[in-house]
């Protein structure tokens, strides 16, 4: 997924984690233009039990995708997806009462996707995400609506929709680090590609950013013993993906930073540790569906002379 900068709505830095670092207790860590202390050794170094509670969903789909993007463009831009990846995962451990701690993913589906508006991608997108116009990643890309036809089919052949209604047959909540890829990314594709936000997709979210950083703010205050206002963590603080995996004593991300599938296989490790914690998953994040921007004119049209 295109970084969260005040700046540019996809940079990221291309870089694989080969190794786990061990960082010293003072590190500084950059987040989201914020320079924050990692939390000191005994907040991370002992991992918490594992708790059961009753959890409400049955499965969980973890997305985060890729759009092109230019340098210096904000979440203003029509952005279009270019890469539509998922992680669908299940209880292992759900017992009749609806308890669980056990979190696993059991398929994903991962497609790249043919932008339509500006089919070619500019330096600096290919760059930060390392997706290219060649081979079968966008030129030979099915479109963003052809994608919605064989993601539909994947959610029924894992028993997730009826294959003939389209009908929910389990309780399922879509998961993702930050607001950023349904509220923007979706809702400009669909505004883009002239179709309607898909049954499946509408509802809540679980921000799962958000839940991370309200428990890294809570642990702070509790370290620190001190006032809320001199506690580790500010309480506005929103923990990018790697900030999140340190947080949670996970270790370094896993994979290409920015390759949509790795963000996604990333985040679906820290949606399990948080199940494996004991806290609640469900919706935090209301999507507005009918959402606007500027620059949309007609559906499929986009006024340019609205565009900085």
């Amino acid at each position: 997924m295109p970084q969260r900068t005040p700046d540019v709505s996809s940079a990221k830095l291309a870089v694989i984690h080969e190794s786990v670092p061990v960082l010293p207790a003072a590190e500084k860590v950059p987040v989201s233009g914020i320079v924050v202390p990692e939390p000191a050794a005994p907040t991370v170094s002992v991992q918490p039990e594992s708790v059961r509670i009753k959890q409400p969903y049955d499965a969980f789909l973890v997305l985060d995708v890729e759009a092109t993007c230019v340098q210096g463009s904000d979440f203003q831009w029509p952005n279009e997806i270019i890469e539509w990846p998922v992680c669908l995962m299940r209880w292992k451990d759900k017992a009749p009462d609806g308890t669980a701690n056990q979190l696993e993913t059991v398929a994903e589906f991962r497609s790249f996707v043919k932008p339509t508006w500006r089919p070619t991608l500019s330096q600096f997108c290919t760059d930060l995400t390392g997706i290219t116009q060649v081979s079968k990643q966008v030129d030979k890309a099915p479109t963003f609506p052809e994608v919605m036809v064989m993601f539909s089919k994947f959610l029924s052949d894992n028993g997730l929709l009826h294959p003939d209604t389209g009908e929910r047959l389990v309780r399922f909540c879509w998961c993702t680090d930050g607001p950023f890829d349904i509220r923007d990314f979706v809702i400009k594709q669909c505004f883009i590609s002239k179709v309607p936000l898909p049954d499946w997709i509408i509802g809540d979210v679980m921000d799962v950013r958000k839940i991370v950083s309200r428990i890294a703010y809570h642990e702070g205050r509790k370290s620190s013993g001190k006032s809320a206002k001199t506690y580790t963590f500010p309480r506005r603080l929103s923990l990018n993906l790697t900030s999140q995996l340190r947080f949670l004593n996970l270790g370094s991300f896993v994979g290409r930073q920015h390759s949509g599938i790795d963000d996604t296989r990333n985040i679906a490790r820290i949606v399990s540790e948080l199940a494996r914690r004991g806290v609640r998953l469900e919706p935090n994040t209301y999507i507005h569906a009918d959402r606007r921007w500027q620059w949309m004119g007609k559906p499929g049209e986009i006024l340019e002379e609205y565009l900085s």
